[in-house]
């Protein structure tokens, strides 16, 4: 169902009777590790946003489940009365549940409703169909990085006057007219930016650094998983602007790319609250 992305990395960073929280719980493929190397005492705070992925999280008698967004991390620590948190672990990436199984139009290879979003919100279609041109032209640019944003931006507002545009596969069809062909599908920028809007998970991030960092106790660590220079370059300024330490991030090995190629863009960062 999905691969835990640099897994043994973020293991060894665990301490046995330590609480830790994990901002993204999925289907609990980091947690399950989480739980085997901080027993027999230490507990974990999971968060998951996807109320059908929460459904079927995994449970244990030392992890605290919650149905709900990261960005209120500071309102449900204290509504759960956890404490002495040694380290959060965001994994800002999608489940690969979402791409192959969710049927909310995360594929650009399968014909489905175009919602993209992880929870209730604005969908893609609503993107789509209801943004002005300025405004989609914008998020293909800035959250997409697409080069063609422009004409794309364009094209769509041309298609959707003749008829709305629902699926996924609609779309894909009125980009492939713009994009030339390449090693990457021609709508897979695109798909990213309207994913990124949908979810906001850009100011998501943003808004969710600073309390985790608060969050922790001296010396705790806040483990972070990004999979796009977007979400590094946030984490990167989030750390220059709290004066803490830049390191190299760690990246998968060839081993890991080749049994889960998904994971060959992550980075992993670490910050140390002092």
């Amino acid at each position: 169902m999905h691969i835990p992305v640099l897994l043994n990395e973020i293991i060894d960073l665990i301490e046995p009777n330590k609480n830790y929280i994990d901002c993204t719980l999925s289907f609990g493929g980091h947690t399950k590790e989480i739980l085997e190397k901080n027993k027999p005492n230490g507990k974990v705070l999971g968060i998951e946003i996807d109320k059908e992925i929460f459904e079927k999280a995994i449970s244990d008698d030392r992890l605290i489940a919650v149905n709900d967004s990261y960005i209120n991390l500071e309102e449900i620590v204290k509504e759960n009365n956890f404490k002495e948190v040694s380290g959060i672990l965001l994994d800002a990436g999608m489940s690969s549940y979402h791409v192959d199984l969710s049927e909310r139009g995360f594929s650009f290879n399968k014909d489905e409703p175009l919602l993209m979003n992880y929870s209730d919100g604005i969908s893609a279609e609503e993107i789509i169909n209801d943004y002005n041109e300025e405004e989609i032209e914008r998020i293909l640019r800035e959250y997409g990085e697409e080069k063609f944003s422009r004409k794309i931006a364009r094209k769509i507002v041309e298609e959707r006057k003749k008829r709305r545009i629902k699926s996924t596969l609609q779309l894909v069809e009125i980009i492939k007219r713009i994009v030339p062909r390449s090693k990457i599908n021609p709508a897979t920028r695109t798909f990213q930016a309207l994913r990124i809007e949908a979810n906001q998970e850009l100011e998501n991030l943003k808004k969710v650094l600073p309390q985790a960092l608060k969050l922790l106790d001296s010396g705790g660590k806040l483990i972070i998983i990004s999979f796009h220079s977007l979400e590094d370059r946030i984490v990167k300024n989030f750390i220059k602007d709290n004066q803490l330490e830049l390191n190299k991030p760690i990246i998968p090995s060839e081993k890991e790319i080749s049994l889960n190629p998904r994971s060959r863009s992550a980075k992993l960062r670490i910050i140390v609250k002092k």
